[in-house]
């Protein structure tokens, strides 16, 4: 496999952000858990939604606290999302 190298004029891979999110639930790893799931919830307004939401925070972001909690509540609400169906 061919190393990956910048083209001429371009900034280098590592400093392009490219996780751009949609809607900013206000979802923070300090708040308690039951607030953390409410913002993201009225944010987001499916289930769905917000576990996708979260569980794409947990697939890019580089710190371990912010990725065990937002992979745990995406969890969560994917399991709601399979108990209520909406």
């Amino acid at each position: 496999m061919a190393a990956r190298t910048k083209r001429a004029g371009s900034k280098p891979f590592a400093n392009k952000k490219w996780y751009n999110p949609q809607v900013h639930s206000g979802w923070d790893k300090h708040m308690t858990t039951l607030g953390r799931r409410r913002k993201a919830i009225i944010a987001h307004k499916t289930y769905l939604a917000a576990g996708r939401s979260l569980q794409a925070l947990s697939n890019v972001t580089k710190d371990a606290t912010t990725k065990r909690l937002s992979a745990l509540d995406a969890r969560y609400f994917f399991r709601k999302h399979q108990e209520t169906g909406k």
